[in-house]
């Protein structure tokens, strides 16, 4: 197919640059409360520094926020609110055979370090990210244990096989970002090399991150010359930053942070639980994770703590997702029948009272360490010995993601799941397959039947995906689903931006640009 020419975020910031240098050159403009900044600078306050800018790994959210289209960017790129593709690197795709898709590439782009891109680089993104012993994120969450084919018949044509027919290859592909084939394949790049509209500049570690703007860049250029990064993990610290002009822009805010009219809020695609990790006793018994479940107020979570900002999720993936059942009734809060569960465990024998491990990762969320303390008293009061353990993200990794730490004991883990594509293979591949990259436990029989649902098209696949969340509960029980998440940006007066479901995944600098009269102020 060959998708309709759009008019794309570039031409807009393109538009807005116009405007911006004509006062931007050598001057700078005091504001109310942070004193002068450039305003050819764009100040973005994260909640966390990212792990790594590694590309392979930017279906994390702590990487992807900046690296995906901004330093890096796909062949295709999928609309967060229609969820349509739309080309990038990539200018056509079609499925040439049962097992095959040919992706035609754009002419005449470079990488920022001025070399050019050709289908070599396309073939040896793809399969470094999806075929190496790297073991990248993206190969689990998008592509399992699949492993491509590649052809690169002239400069401007990449053929990606599969071994079995796939009907949504190019949604997956769309999340392999693409770096020049000078890469490391034995070893994760910290840095890289794009052909992104920025490149990084400057990375003081534990300090700040630069990024300026890619002199190569094929499309327009982004309004902002330069978007400086830092991060505060208290969520109060990044408003206070907008409030007082600190900073343009501040992730992951709750509503009592005290942003006021400066906080946006928008829908996410993050959905937060608790991973069981079901082959470590007491938690390898299925009463144990129902009595869990039971003991879980997620509507008091939602209404108390995260203000309404939120709703209380049955399921590991919201509306709009192919897959969402939306006859799925959320886990019902009854301490009762949980104490009750507990203690037929335990009479049966199942060491009840052996410590369980409540592990939580620093400003995942707003009020994630309240959320924790809350869920910890819950399962205190059923009988249950349970600690809680706040790691930065490098630590609460290790126990996210496949190889698994070696005798960890029992443990639940707090995990905040977005589906960035849409489409519910990805997050049943990632997290319900027996050996999915981010599942603790699964069956033979269950990964049969996610693997036939996903050879499906059309309504046959939503109502499969639909069915297997109704059925996980009964048959796994690996999770207690507590909300589907609402965010909230900090967002300066200065900078137009509407936040879009996947802002908090994927947060596109060349989509904002000065506002209209901040564009006209006068240094």
């Amino acid at each position: 197919m060959k998708p309709n020419t759009r008019l794309t975020r570039r031409t807009v910031a393109a538009a807005a640059l116009a405007g911006l240098t004509a006062f931007a050159s050598g001057c700078t403009v005091a504001n109310s409360g942070g004193g002068p900044y450039d305003p050819n600078t764009l100040r973005i306050v994260l909640s966390q520094e990212p792990p790594t800018l590694e590309p392979c790994e930017g279906s994390l959210t702590s990487t992807g926020i900046v690296v995906r289209s901004n330093i890096t960017e796909p062949l295709l790129e999928r609309d967060s609110t229609t969820g349509d593709l739309q080309p990038l690197l990539a200018t056509e795709w079609e499925q040439t055979a049962p097992t095959e898709w040919t992706f035609r590439l754009r002419d005449g782009v470079t990488f920022s370090d001025g070399a050019p891109f050709t289908s070599e680089d396309a073939a040896f993104s793809i399969d470094r990210a999806v075929n190496s012993d790297l073991n990248c994120n993206v190969d689990g969450y998008v592509f399992g244990d699949e492993k491509l084919s590649l052809q690169t018949p002239d400069a401007n044509t990449v053929v990606v096989g599969t071994t079995e027919p796939d009907p949504i290859l190019p949604l997956r592909i769309s999340f392999i970002e693409i770096v020049p084939r000078t890469t490391s394949t034995t070893e994760k790049v910290r840095e890289p090399i794009g052909t992104g509209p920025y490149a990084i500049a400057d990375w003081e570690y534990g300090q700040k991150l630069t990024l300026a703007r890619n002199a190569t860049y094929w499309g327009e250029a982004p309004a902002f010359a330069r978007a400086e990064y830092q991060w505060r993990s208290e969520g109060s610290v990044r408003a206070a930053m907008i409030t007082n002009d600190e900073a343009d822009i501040a992730t992951g805010l709750g509503p009592e942070d005290g942003a006021g009219d400066l906080g946006v809020p928008f829908q996410n695609n993050e959905t937060t639980a608790l991973r069981m990790q079901a082959t470590e006793p007491p938690l390898d018994d299925i009463r144990v994770r129902q009595a869990i479940n039971y003991a879980v107020n997620r509507t008091g979570i939602v209404k108390a703590l995260f203000r309404d900002l939120g709703q209380p999720a049955a399921q590991l993936i919201p509306s709009g997702v192919v897959g969402y059942n939306d006859q799925l009734q959320i886990w019902p809060h009854d301490l009762d029948k949980a104490k009750a569960l507990i203690a037929e465990a335990k009479a049966d024998g199942v060491p009840v009272d052996t410590q369980i491990r409540l592990i939580g990762r620093t400003a995942q969320f707003p009020k994630i360490s309240e959320t924790i303390e809350v869920l910890q008293s819950e399962f205190a009061e059923i009988g249950l010995n349970v600690k809680i353990e706040m790691m930065d993200t490098s630590a609460q990794l290790e126990y996210q993601l496949r190889p698994f730490p070696a005798n960890t004991g029992p443990y639940l883990l707090m995990i905040m799941h977005g589906n960035q594509a849409g489409d519910a293979a990805f997050t049943l591949d990632q997290y319900m397959l027996s050996d999915g990259p981010q599942a603790a436990y699964g069956t033979p029989e269950f990964d049969a039947k996610i693997r036939a649902a996903e050879a499906l098209t059309g309504e046959q696949r939503q109502d499969a995906f639909a069915k297997l969340f109704a059925e996980e509960p009964e048959e796994i029980m690996q999770m207690a689903y507590i909300a589907h998440m609402k965010g909230i940006l900090g967002k300066s007066a200065r900078v137009d931006y509407t936040p879009n479901p996947a802002t908090g995944d994927e947060m596109q600098l060349a989509a904002m640009t000065p506002a209209a009269s901040d564009r006209t102020d006068q240094s």
